[in-house]
């Protein structure tokens, strides 16, 4: 980079310094004229504040900026990848763009843009004092401000200055118009040429200025309007691009008048001829032709899954999540605008070889353009990384065809388009009731207080406990729940309790440890509570029977994440959706918040019960029946967990582990929570957790469950 190039227009690009020891010895010798130039050119602003300033501040001490005063790169859309760093999940940032390197700059275009915005461009040092004192003259004779002194220097600090506001207070003071902006910007401009090369000036301000249409630099600009690469530009087309830079939308020659566009490419390769780089022949020869147009569509920019009905409902969680880490910014406001303009490389945890397997399971038990949505989350235990997220539905705005809400006349469902974040919780949307997977939350309480596996309980069908109720069932108002089926009746422990889901053997575990004990575990790994029912209930947990059998409102990223303590020996980790983020000078590495929230050996003993559920069997004893029996042949490996089945069949679900991975995967109508999923498709997530977690444990067949401790079998 560096060396002049010849043109077929000319001999050569602008004569002027050809070293930067010469540019930087030529530059010594400006600073009496800047002073007096600046003093000329913001004659309309009072002359005093331009004085003021100048007699109070060398020339050398505004070429020394202050440390802190560091002019930012030009802002560039962030890309989110699979935790592989290749596969593009998400691109974030409102501006089309094309990066070219500087041998890519056509010469015609550079002899185009300098001869119209700025003809000593490799002489000057950041401000054209010449420039600067004829635009005085013009300003002074016209009574305002009819010429500007703008080098390209000084546009591109103003446009990455512009570009990288945050705030509309940021942005009026890139862009106002008084005296201590334009100083600044001047600062700035020479500032930037005594640390950069003049080559690489041009390249950023090529690559950035703003053409219209939505295109920031050349190469967006050049497939837009004209459909070419920037190297295969003539004199026509690129007088025309050239002489956009100044006003897009007065010489808009698509939206706007044809007419402006001409007249202004005209004058563009007038100055051409003025500066010496084409002769008039040729100009004249351009000024005959009509305008060289090619309208391209503007490729799609902005916030959005590349592939939304894999990845979609992952990165709307991203973006949720990235809006809350303080170190992108103090507002999430600021955050969002940092990453639509930071041109961060986001690594993310997703596993895009799991996800698609996971998705393809997923639609194989339920289509997309069921009511009922059927989807699952997977964690890893240890680390809260998030690898799947996957349902039956199309992340989506484009709700037109959608099926009908199925409890609301007139209304539209979320299927098969919608951004509702049906894996995590959002506006109006809390969760599902979980069911039974919430009996383990009693059974850790109850191992919490040294009750062992083999605590037995004759339970029969029906159990009259001692909470009071209201509702049904109840039995002289006391709540009297009953098991699925009467064939659960019997003599249980912890292991056929749970493997069974035998509902009236866990009422009798939640009265002997009590409730406000089991929702104090759910609290600890990572349970919460967001409607205002169960919040009162939580409040005073002693009487919340019910609890044990999963009435609240959950989402499967909440449970997902709280099985993963099992197999994490009692560790819980914040979920997390990111393991690096790429910045131009460093990569910053993220790892999850993780605490101790239950003893490991109460977590193995618990892993051993819920052996029981998948047909995997307890090492600590009989595990009796199972309500998913056939997981653990379908995964081929270790893997425990609990089905779930809310009242009236309203929900089902399924959350269980391997050594490496946690999963929950639920069914539900998230329009209509009254419309009954019904029994023959609540062991659907039972089904297609099976299939993911078989697909899991074949990409890591490795790790094996601890066996529990002698004091809990």
């Amino acid at each position: 980079m560096g060396a002049a190039r010849t043109t077929t227009y000319t001999t050569g690009r602008w004569p002027g310094p050809s070293t930067p020891a010469q540019r930087r010895a030529l530059m010594k010798l400006v600073p009496l004229s800047i002073t007096f130039g600046l003093i000329a050119a913001l004659g309309i602003m009072p002359v005093i504040v331009t004085v003021g300033f100048l007699g109070k501040a060398s020339a050398e001490e505004v070429l020394e900026l202050p440390e802190d005063m560091v002019l930012p790169p030009a802002p560039k859309s962030s890309t989110l990848y699979a935790s592989d760093g290749v596969t593009e999940l998400a691109t974030f940032g409102d501006q089309y763009r094309v990066e070219l390197e500087y041998e890519d700059l056509p010469d015609v275009f550079v002899e185009a843009l300098l001869a119209t915005e700025d003809a000593r461009f490799w002489e000057h040092n950041g401000i054209d004092a010449t420039g600067v004192l004829r635009a005085a003259v013009s300003n002074y004779s016209a009574g305002g401000v009819s010429q500007g002194a703008s080098t390209i220097t000084m546009q591109y600090v103003r446009q990455v200055l512009a570009y990288n506001a945050l705030t509309p207070e940021e942005l009026d003071q890139a862009t106002e118009d008084t005296p201590a902006r334009k100083i600044r910007e001047m600062a700035y401009a020479m500032a930037v040429e005594d640390a950069m090369e003049k080559e690489e000036i041009l390249l950023n301000y090529v690559n950035t200025v703003y053409f219209g249409n939505g295109a920031y630099g050349l190469g967006a600009a050049a497939q837009l309007y004209i459909g070419k690469d920037p190297q295969e530009l003539d004199l026509n087309e690129a007088a025309l691009l050239a002489g956009l830079v100044q006003s897009p939308s007065e010489y808009d020659p698509i939206n706007g008048s044809s007419e402006a566009a001409k007249n202004r490419r005209d004058h563009v390769v007038n100055r051409m001829v003025s500066a010496g780089v084409i002769t008039r022949a040729q100009a004249q020869q351009v000024i005959d032709e009509d305008l060289s147009l090619n309208p391209q569509p503007r490729p799609a920019v902005g916030g959005g899954a590349a592939d939304s009905s894999n990845w979609g409902f992952f990165t709307d969680y991203f973006e949720k999540w990235w809006s809350q880490q303080e170190a992108f910014g103090a507002s999430p406001e600021e955050r969002l605008a940092r990453l639509n303009r930071g041109g961060y490389e986001i690594v993310s945890t997703l596993d895009a070889d799991l996800q698609a397997r996971a998705q393809t399971a997923i639609e194989d038990q339920l289509a997309v353009d069921s009511p009922y949505a059927l989807g699952s989350v997977v964690v890893e235990p240890g680390t809260g990384r998030i690898e799947v997220m996957a349902v039956n539905r199309v992340y989506s705005t484009n709700t037109t065809n959608n099926g009908p809400n199925t409890s609301v006349d007139g209304e539209l469902g979320s299927y098969p388009n919608t951004t509702n974040p049906l894996l995590t919780s959002g506006p109006g949307l809390p969760g599902y009731q979980a069911g039974s997977t919430f009996k383990l939350y009693t059974m850790i309480a109850a191992l919490e207080r040294d009750m062992p596996l083999s605590t037995n309980y004759n339970s029969p069908n029906q159990y009259r406990s001692q909470y009071p109720i209201s509702g049904d069932p109840n039995c002289g108002g006391m709540w009297c729940p009953s098991n699925a089926n009467e064939s659960m009746a019997g003599n249980h422990d912890m292991r056929s309790g749970f493997g069974g889901s035998v509902n009236t053997y866990f009422v009798q575990l939640v009265e002997a440890v009590g409730a406000d004990r089991a929702v104090e575990v759910a609290e600890r790994m990572g349970i919460s509570w967001r409607t205002a029912e169960d919040l009162g209930h939580a409040a005073n947990a002693q009487g919340w029977g019910t609890f044990t059998l999963g009435v609240t409102s959950n989402h499967p990223l909440e449970v997902a994440n709280s099985y993963s303590v099992l197999p994490a020996d009692g560790v819980l980790c914040d979920p997390l959706p990111v393991d690096v983020v790429k910045t131009n000078d460093r990569d910053i590495e993220f790892e999850s918040d993780c605490e101790q929230v239950i003893d490991a050996e109460v977590a193995r003993a618990a892993t051993d019960a819920s052996r029981c559920t998948t047909g995997y069997g307890a090492d600590s004893g009989d595990c009796g029946s199972a309500t998913a029996s056939y997981i653990a042949p379908m995964v081929g490996g270790p893997v425990a967990g609990k089905t779930g089945t809310s009242d009236n069949f309203s929900t089902g679900w399924f959350a269980g582990f391997t050594p490496n991975h946690a999963i929950a995967t639920f069914i539900a109508d998230p329009d209509s929570p009254q419309n009954n999923v019904g029994s023959s498709r609540t062991p659907l997530p039972a089904q297609a957790s099976a299939e993911i977690l078989k697909a899991a444990w074949e990409s890591n067949p490795t790790g094996s469950f601890a066996p529990p401790p002698a004091a809990l079998r």
